[in-house]
């Protein structure tokens, strides 16, 4: 296997990636690299149901081992949401995404608002099941924005270990713990694993 699809457009997915799959004897490609314009939709109702759909519809589509995942926030005062719908959460993107959740919380105390990052990770392959990897981080919800780094809802999840939101890490940082690093380390044993059945 020297090349893996990331069904991916996201550059900084494609970062984190990159930076934990380093040593592994394989070529990253992303759906732009291979020139696919295609949009798999996301019509399951968890995070492993639509990793699977994108990683089995984006392998039929370029032949090629393929990596998918899905990934989102869920806050327990608002019941696990955003969760599968974390990146159209309230129909808006960006700043105003997170003030939409800012919004949903804004009577929430700060002892109430425990959230956790979740990604699955859904590796496929031709002729060979499919496999399913996961990980999860633990944090609160901050009530403004904090930071610059990362994407998405980083600068409002706080992390109690680190005393500071996700936007604050160091990049290297935040690629040891995240929730898609975990799942991403579990991925790679996976990655390594077909390499030597080649």
């Amino acid at each position: 296997m020297h090349e893996l699809l990331i069904a991916t457009r996201n550059q900084g997915k494609l970062r984190e990636f990159t930076a934990i799959f380093a040593g592994l004897d394989v070529t990253l490609r992303t759906l732009d690299d291979l020139g696919i314009p295609d949009e798999i939709e996301e019509t399951g109702t968890t995070f492993a149901a639509n990793a699977i759909l994108k990683a089995e519809g984006y392998l039929a589509l370029s032949g090629l081992p393929t990596l998918a995942d899905d990934s989102g926030l869920e806050v327990a005062a608002l019941n696990s949401a955003p969760g599968v719908y974390s990146a159209r959460y309230g129909g808006v993107k960006g700043e105003a995404q997170l003030r939409y959740l800012l919004d949903q919380m804004k009577d929430v105390p700060w002892h109430a608002r425990l959230a956790r990052f979740v990604c699955v990770i859904a590796l496929a392959r031709p002729g060979h099941p499919t496999e399913v990897v996961a990980g999860t981080l633990p944090g609160v919800i901050e009530h403004e924005p904090r930071g610059s780094g990362g994407f998405g809802y980083d600068p409002l999840f706080y992390l109690l270990d680190a005393n500071c939101t996700m936007a604050e890490l160091p990049a290297e940082r935040k690629n040891q713990i995240s929730h898609r690093a975990v799942a991403a380390r579990a991925a790679r044993v996976v990655l390594a694993r077909w390499a030597n059945e080649l």
